[in-house]
């Protein structure tokens, strides 16, 4: 099928469409207008597809008339499981392929792009097959790989149709000292139902973390749900051991060590979705506590707009991302969300014209078209090593995960100096604190001053429970506070509370931002060395918003509370 491909006497795709009735004339000029005045060389049916003049299913249909290969409609009975297993996982997922079967060394692969013989090639290699092509929307190709693509450890929890009782828990009647015998109570059918049942509820409830906490009775099991932990169940304690062995053995780790910390991973199959979680354990005085923090990429925002940016900051940060080179960090407590906003800020510049990579500890969510690396300090490969080797690699665009010694920050800013644009994190409470940080770390004030094109701040404030919102009115206090950020309220919105939050009032979270762009006076300042009190007190002269400001902004408006705002930053 690769001949045929390659020879195919090919027709022209808007020809087709426009013979099939599927576009006019001039919708086929206005698409090819908009794809010559395309910066990042799309495809027509790509073009077609955005502008709504087409469906992928009827853009994939007449590539397959162009270029003599069948076309269908991909469902799961189509596949056989067994020859999935011949091309590797990532690159399944990478290229957007799947085998459907094979037969007599033949081996038939969905595709969205019949006409990539390259790609044709690498399959024909890697499996030692005749490659036959079958056109599929990569819609379709993408949702059965979902379902059917799964590592070694993963395991699949959707037949879970009811939940733990306490009765379960009483089939195991003694606390385990034997480890020999934990392996066997691991697997037993109701610590392997509690274990599902406590992945599956968390991902359901949208928690990030799940808290598994011994205590001398029982077992405290939390979930930290929009930033905030609330208990779940209580098993009772003889559940410890064989709980966490439960973990141990999915996360691929050693039940025989109780006395050490370890951490692993595990891949779960949810409602057709991958999930990733990052398990890791601790002794303590009455066992092990273990934290599995959740990694779901559908709930991962990739759109500045959806941040909670308001338009005048949104288009600063903006202008920022599209200089050529320079440094942008994003700063922020753990768990503030930095993470989210830089792999939007990626899926903002990144086009098929730039290298954009990426060197993260560890990788947090996968990114299409876009080279991830992954720290490994356990074998000595660091941020800033794999930093330096990445420079070697013709990047246009490096986001580092996290800036977090001298070394780093030197190769960080030497790279912002000399043509990349540079993104990275920092743990600081403010913008302005980024200077004094890099500068305590080691790098030179002048280098600071030359090097820096922006930092934002941020913090994420729960938003008020859309089904149980009110008015309310302001205490004095909070109304001194509206005053004191320049704005007056004459009522506020507040959750009142109810099963949808679990009693809160809030539900979901947004981002408050601060955003700093050194001009030239700021960089003079920076250069002679100016303290933070002076740098704030030249940012109050400006009368740049902070992070207060942006909070108090959001409370007026009904998204959030001006608690919520207490809690997560400063006056």
């Amino acid at each position: 099928m690769t001949a045929s491909v390659a020879t195919a006497n090919k027709k022209q795709l808007g020809q087709i469409l426009l013979s099939r009735g599927v576009l006019s004339q001039e919708q086929l000029d206005r698409a090819i207008e908009e794809q010559q005045a395309s910066r990042h060389s799309k495809l027509l049916g790509e073009v077609l597809v955005e502008l709504g003049l087409a469906t992928e299913d009827q853009v994939v249909e007449a590539l397959a008339e162009a270029y003599n290969v069948p076309y269908a409609k991909l469902t799961p009975r189509h596949v056989d499981p067994k020859v999935i297993d011949l091309v590797p996982r990532d690159f399944l997922e990478k290229h957007g392929v799947l085998p459907l079967f094979r037969v007599k060394g033949v081996l038939t692969v969905a595709m969205s792009e019949p006409a990539n013989v390259f790609l044709i090639e690498e399959i024909a290699r890697i499996t030692s097959c005749t490659v036959q092509v079958v056109a599929v929307s990569g819609a379709d190709i993408h949702a059965i790989l979902a379902q059917y693509v799964k590592s070694a450890n993963v395991f699949v929890i959707d037949d879970i149709i009811e939940d733990v009782s306490a009765e379960t828990f009483e089939l195991i009647e003694s606390k385990v000292d034997d480890i020999t015998n934990l392996e066997g109570m691991a697997g037993d059918s109701p610590v392997i139902k509690l274990v599902n049942y406590l992945i599956y509820s968390a991902v359901k409830e949208g928690a990030s973390d799940i808290h598994i906490e011994p205590d001398e009775t029982s077992l405290r099991v939390r979930y930290r749900v929009d930033g905030v932990l609330y208990e779940k169940l209580n098993p009772p304690a003889q559940m410890m051991a064989p709980v966490v062995s439960r973990i141990k053995i999915m996360a691929g780790l050693d039940i025989a060590e109780r006395r050490l910390p370890q951490d692993g991973g595990i891949h779960v199959m949810m409602e057709g979705r991958p999930i990733d979680l990052r398990v890791s354990t601790l002794p303590n005085t009455q066992g092990e506590k273990v934290v599995i923090r959740i990694i779901d990429n559908s709930r991962v925002l990739v759109n500045l707009e959806t941040l909670g940016f308001s338009i005048e900051m949104l288009k600063g940060f903006r202008t920022q991302l599209q200089h050529p080179h320079g440094l942008v960090l994003v700063t922020g407590p753990t768990g503030s969300g930095k993470s989210t906003t830089l792999y939007a800020a990626l899926a903002e510049i990144n086009s098929p014209q730039r290298n954009v990579c990426t060197v993260e500890d560890p990788i947090e969510y996968n990114l299409r078209k876009i080279n991830q690396f992954q720290v490994n300090e356990k074998i000595g490969l660091k941020f800033a090593t794999v930093l330096r080797a990445l420079l070697r690699q013709d990047p246009d665009v490096i986001m580092v995960g996290e800036v977090r010694d001298e070394d780093t920050a030197r190769t960080a800013v030497q790279a912002a100096l000399t043509g990349h644009m540079v993104l990275s994190t920092l743990h600081t409470n403010d913008a302005i604190s980024a200077v004094t940080r890099l500068h305590n770390i080691g790098v030179e004030s002048y280098l600071i001053s030359a090097a820096l094109d922006a930092v934002l701040a941020q913090r994420l404030v729960r938003k008020i429970c859309p089904h149980c919102k009110e008015p309310v009115e302001p205490t004095p206090a909070i109304r001194h506070a509206l005053q004191r950020a320049g704005l007056e309220a004459a009522e506020l919105m507040a959750g009142q509370g109810c099963a949808k939050c679990h009693g809160t009032g809030y539900s979901g979270r947004i981002g408050i931002y601060e955003l700093f762009v050194p001009d030239d006076e700021f960089r003079q300042a920076i250069t002679d060395g100016a303290t933070l009190q002076d740098l704030r007190r030249l940012s109050a002269e400006r009368k740049i918003p902070t992070l207060y400001d942006d909070g108090m902004a959001k409370a007026k408006a009904g998204i959030t509370t001006v608690e919520e705002v207490f809690r997560v930053c400063a006056a």
